[in-house]
């Protein structure tokens, strides 16, 4: 059970800190315009070496942004329940944690598919013909990769639960 809720951690550690870096950066998209190659982010957007904040109130952007924010909210918030079902305090027998944490994870990853679904159907339909020459960059494909670390994360502190489970019923029989 511990070495599930061990792998669990490690899962949420590494996807809570690829979702940081994957919102806080501005290299979602590259593409060239003008002859020279630009990049963006949900934040800011990069040209000839300068980069300008987005300013546009742009709906696909805000939810992004949004989304991306709730999930690394809600996979903080199962860390701190994964670490809470290290500890086991009598008071909470019918609050079990590792249940806890892995729903919190599964909701993260939940937010994080809503907003790489979002941004990259916008993106293809709509960027991708206004630029010729564009591709998805590294912070996007840590957003996807955050997703995979939040899923196992959750998918870890089930298998947890379930041992708990399995053998708390075995020994009341």
């Amino acid at each position: 059970m511990y070495s599930f809720m061990g792998g669990g951690l490690f899962c949420a550690f590494v996807g809570n800190i690829l979702l940081v870096i994957s919102t806080a950066t501005d290299y979602w998209m590259q593409y060239r315009l003008s002859g020279s190659f630009a990049h963006q982010g949900l934040w800011r957007y990069c040209m000839s070496g300068k980069c300008y904040t987005q300013t546009d109130s742009i709906a696909y952007w805000n939810a992004t942004r949004a989304f991306m924010i709730l999930s690394a909210m809600s996979c903080f918030a199962g860390i701190m329940a994964g670490i809470l079902s290290f500890a086991h305090f009598s008071a909470f027998e019918r609050f079990n944690r590792s249940f806890a944490a892995g729903i919190m994870f599964f909701i993260s990853t939940l937010f994080v598919l809503l907003a790489m679904a979002i941004y990259t159907g916008v993106t293809v339909n709509f960027l991708g013909k206004r630029f010729s020459d564009w591709r998805f960059s590294w912070s996007y494909i840590l957003g996807w990769v955050a997703l995979l670390m939040t899923f196992f994360a959750g998918i870890f502190y089930m298998c947890a639960y379930r041992m708990h489970e399995c053998r708390r019923l075995a020994g009341s029989r």
